[in-house]
């Protein structure tokens, strides 16, 4: 008999939050495939388990995958766990879990913990629809170019960003989505979990206000309904915004052309980008 790949949902930051099947399957499997060994062993050593550990990340996975898929055909059962949350979400695994399933081999979920579902679940915003991007690009203007692409995306847009970019991040919500509410969701089950709930300006000058805001990990949702009329701008919107921007700057020119359309801002913003793109 084949073994199983076991795909383990760690927690987030609680450590009670480990299920109680997590636990059996990680106690039975003979071995424990880690995003990172060294902050893996300090959850096992909670658990008081044991198991054969290695390691597999971004860097290794392509590497390990033949081997693993031996172990599955020699009957050996395999969980893989990242270091925090559900494996392949954010995480590596992907390449070993399709691999897996492309040798006929069985792949079983353990569910579990998601920042993602934990954020959502609590923030106080619509769930359907929403939509997951993970971290975006640490390029300003990528980063930038992708965020205004989204504004025609309808629902709850959910982000992952880290200490060193959640005030950049914020400074372009301020220019791409300035009337939207937003939550910010800071430390998701750990000691100084926080919600942040306003528009970007004012969570941006909460964390200006209290630095120690700006460190952590942090789950970023936008409230972005969209109706017909919101989104499209007439020939004539766009014919005004084009003779602005041929004699102002783009900031001023967006300024002029919402009091004059009567618009929503962020609209004639995303508008005035895709007119000054390089052709």
């Amino acid at each position: 008999m084949t073994g199983v790949l076991y795909i383990v949902a760690t927690p987030i930051g609680n450590l009670n939050d480990i299920s109680l099947r997590a636990i059996e399957i990680l106690k039975q499997v003979d071995v424990i495939a880690a995003e990172d060994t060294r902050h893996s062993i300090r959850l096992l050593n909670h658990l008081g388990i044991r198991n054969k550990l290695m390691s597999l990340h971004e860097h290794n996975e392509k590497d390990r995958i033949d081997g693993i898929i031996d172990d599955l055909k020699q009957g050996n059962n395999i969980a893989l766990i990242s270091d925090a949350g559900t494996p392949l979400i954010s995480d590596p695994g992907y390449p070993l879990v399709k691999a897996v399933q492309d040798a006929g081999l069985r792949v079983s979920p353990i569910p579990g913990v998601s920042s993602i579902i934990a954020a959502l679940s609590a923030a106080g915003m619509p769930t359907d629809p929403f939509t997951f991007y993970g971290f975006l690009s640490p390029k300003n203007s990528e980063r930038l170019s992708k965020l205004s692409a989204l504004r025609q995306q309808q629902g709850t847009l959910v982000f992952l960003e880290s200490t060193h970019r959640i005030e950049r991040l914020l400074e372009q919500l301020c220019e791409l989505y300035a009337d939207n509410r937003i939550v910010v969701a800071k430390e998701l089950t750990k000691a100084f979990e926080r919600f942040m709930s306003g528009t970007p300006a004012e969570i941006l000058l909460l964390m200006q206000q209290e630095p120690a805001l700006k460190k952590g990990e942090f789950v970023v949702l936008i409230d972005n309904p969209i109706t017909i009329s919101e989104k499209t701008l007439s020939d004539e919107d766009i014919e005004v915004l084009k003779l602005l921007l041929e004699n102002l700057p783009l900031k001023k020119a967006v300024q002029l052309s919402t009091r004059i359309s009567g618009k929503k801002k962020n609209d004639i913003y995303q508008q005035a980008l895709e007119l000054n793109k390089p052709v």
